[in-house]
């Protein structure tokens, strides 16, 4: 777990649904990380799934669909909330040592990381694309195009999209970075030329980047997201997959997702907080300067 990197809880506006309940036999069962405590991890440069948003004050908080579904997990298993944000590729780390009970970053349940953990039933079903810029459309309209050694093409490392972007675009240069913000800075600057992200965080970043082009759905078979839980514990895992049916059945999921995408339409920051718990101050002025442009 990466150093300095505090656990943060949840603001209160994130409420459980009096209806879920949670079952006395299952909870007796129940173990976590650190008792009475459901600890997440997650990599909130993801939105909509998971972000900070900005108050009018500037102070960034926790947000994102995924993390509204931590805390409905966690009331539903009457546990506290405890999140610690990291990179994508801690989410994993954390999770195959056991360090955290779940992890909620928009993971694909890929067989491949089946040895890491364990997946919960599908929460969110999603979709993959190929980003570029509007200037560039025409000529990286499709998969085909960016499979040329001439073109860069990006992807998280770590990521369902990194193993896309190997599969599909073999032949091209291709760039891993750590954060999706990476891949936008990049593909903007001109230094990328396509980029392999999930559909509803690249619809995400177009509301704030207009510039940007999805060209191409990209194929995947496994469409959708599910939680991480640490493998082995299958009461947690069964705890899990009650309060999701729950969220989707009594519509809950969709009030998460639609206050997410709200969110994630006004000021927001993506990646990490600083030693202080605030948002960096390079970053801080990019988001102002966002805002003043918008």
């Amino acid at each position: 777990m990466k150093k300095g990197l505090l656990a943060l809880s949840l603001a209160a506006c994130m409420a459980f649904s009096s209806t879920a309940v949670f079952a006395e036999e299952a909870a007796a069962d129940l173990t976590t990380v650190t008792e009475g405590k459901l600890t997440v991890a997650t990599s909130p440069d993801f939105a909509p799934y998971e972000f900070y948003s900005i108050d009018e004050d500037g102070n960034p908080t926790l947000a994102g669909f995924d993390l509204s579904l931590a805390q409905y997990i966690a009331d539903y298993a009457g546990l506290e909330l405890e999140v610690v944000p990291m990179d994508f590729d801690g989410v994993l780390t954390e999770l195959a040592n056991g360090s955290v009970d779940i992890g909620l970053a928009g993971l694909s349940p890929d067989p491949a990381r089946e040895d890491a953990m364990a997946f919960s039933d599908i929460y969110y079903k999603g979709g993959q694309s190929l980003v570029t810029i509007k200037d560039n459309a025409e000529t990286y309209n499709s998969i085909e195009a960016c499979n040329n050694s001439d073109v860069s093409v990006g992807a998280q490392i770590g990521s369902i999209q990194m193993d896309l972007a190997n599969e599909n675009t073999p032949d091209a240069d291709i760039v891993a970075l750590p954060k999706v913000t990476d891949l936008i800075s990049e593909l903007i600057a001109g230094k990328l030329d396509a980029a392999f992200i999930e559909t509803a965080v690249a619809e995400s970043y177009q509301k704030n980047y207009p510039e940007l082009e999805i060209v191409a759905d990209v194929p995947y078979e496994v469409e959708g997201s599910a939680v991480g839980v640490n493998k082995g514990n299958e009461a947690l895992l069964k705890v899990v997959n009650e309060a999701i049916a729950a969220a989707l059945e009594d519509g809950t999921m969709d009030d998460f997702i639609a206050e997410a995408n709200a969110l994630a339409a006004g000021e927001k920051y993506e990646g990490l907080l600083d030693d202080e718990n605030s948002v960096p101050e390079e970053a801080a002025e990019d988001v102002a300067e966002e805002t003043a442009e918008e």
